[in-house]
């Protein structure tokens, strides 16, 4: 029986520089059997020269579309804006399972190529957490930066410039400290934050970064203060900085809307909205409407005519874990390798059938037209 191919595609998404498979883990998969091809990356934080001696193989950026069918493709963010239609099976974020503007169109790729989408962010074991997942850090980044920008805001009549990824934790700390302090310089007070979803993999990471930045006044909220009472919630407005980091699966009350930033009390100039329902037509904040990015990490919110002067600013950066991309990736591959180590008999293995079993599910969903033969190709693969 020939071994399994595993091809890591190259990220393509503009300041993406993690990796689903670093260095260390393609050493463990090709120690395990697997053929590791590694498309060479201009992006990733590990060098090409970082999988020598690990027994994967380098090869072309883009090489994945003209792979045979049979190999594997294995990616983080979404594939880039094209419409031929998808052949592999791929195991990636596809952000199209829950609604979001174009889902359609990234979805219906999938069976018009007889291809297959095994979702990364819908892995689960037994007890039905994620087997993998970069919550953490995007926690932690989601709130550093809300942090630089609270500081920033505080000093400058200009939106906060563009950033770039850090090599290291230590690195980051060290300048969110740094623009704390001016904050409170000009302030007279570190910030009040609040964080939704505190008990998350998200919320303890956005939690971990307010208490090594040195703050005294972070408010944990998860189920049991959100579903005490309905939105929207007045401690949010009378907080300097919001961080949410819930998992958005049904629609719900929103946590703050257009009418709360009329109050007279409200202190809030920051939210971060790690969760990024941006294109969601359940997204509990619904201020904003544009995703931001590394290089535009904030947009202003339009206030109420009655509203105070403060200015408010919203991040909804969709790859916050990239701005520590390294430890990022060894914390989320090293999570995955499990799951991945059955990619070999995929189809009978619990996390991957389930993975396939929501793809035809969510197939099935796709409106008439969306796929040519989407009927009969779902059935096929049933």
């Amino acid at each position: 029986m020939s071994p399994t191919v595993l091809h890591v595609r190259a990220e393509t998404k503009p300041l993406e520089h993690r990796s689903a498979v670093t260095p260390t883990i393609a050493k463990e998969l090709v120690a395990n059997g697997y053929v590791v091809n590694i498309e060479r990356s201009p992006l990733s934080i590990f060098d090409d020269a970082e999988y020598e001696g690990t027994g994967a193989t380098l090869v072309d950026t883009g090489s994945w579309i003209e792979a045979p069918s049979d190999h594997i493709i294995i990616g983080l963010k979404e594939l880039p804006e094209e419409d031929f239609p998808l052949k592999h099976t791929h195991v990636q974020f596809a952000h199209c399972y829950k609604g979001q503007g174009g889902w359609q169109t990234v979805l219906g790729r999938f069976p018009r190529g007889k291809g297959t989408l095994l979702d990364l962010e819908f892995l689960e074991d037994e007890n039905r957490r994620r087997v993998a997942a970069f919550g953490y850090h995007a926690g932690f980044a989601g709130a550093a930066l809300a942090l630089m920008t609270w500081a920033w805001q505080l000093n400058h009549s200009e939106r906060l410039a563009g950033v770039t990824p850090y090599e290291n934790e230590g690195l980051l700390i060290k300048d969110v400290k740094d623009a704390v302090e001016k904050g409170k310089a000009k302030a007279g007070h570190l910030p009040r934050v609040l964080v939704i979803g505190a008990l998350g993999r998200c919320g303890k990471g956005a939690v971990d970064l307010c208490t090594k930045a040195g703050l005294e006044d972070v408010i944990q909220w998860d189920l049991p203060e959100t579903s005490a009472k309905s939105g929207p919630y007045q401690e949010i407005v009378e907080s300097d900085v919001f961080v949410n980091c819930i998992y958005l699966s049904a629609k719900i009350p929103p946590f703050i809307e257009p009418n709360s930033l009329s109050s007279p009390d409200r202190k809030l100039s920051v939210v971060c909205d790690v969760s990024c329902d941006t294109t969601n037509p359940n997204n509990p904040i619904p201020i904003y409407d544009i995703n931001t990015t590394f290089s535009e990490p904030t947009v202003p919110v339009k206030l109420p005519s009655q509203a105070n002067d403060l200015p408010l600013s919203v991040i909804s950066i969709d790859h916050l874990p990239s701005l520590l991309p390294r430890e990022a990736s060894e914390a989320f591959s090293t999570a995955l390798l499990p799951s991945l180590l059955q990619l070999n008999d995929w189809k009978n293995a619990r996390v991957w059938q389930q993975a396939e079993k929501l793809f035809k599910d969510k197939c099935a969903t796709l409106p008439d037209g969306a796929v040519d033969g989407h009927a009969e190709l779902v059935a096929n693969q049933s």
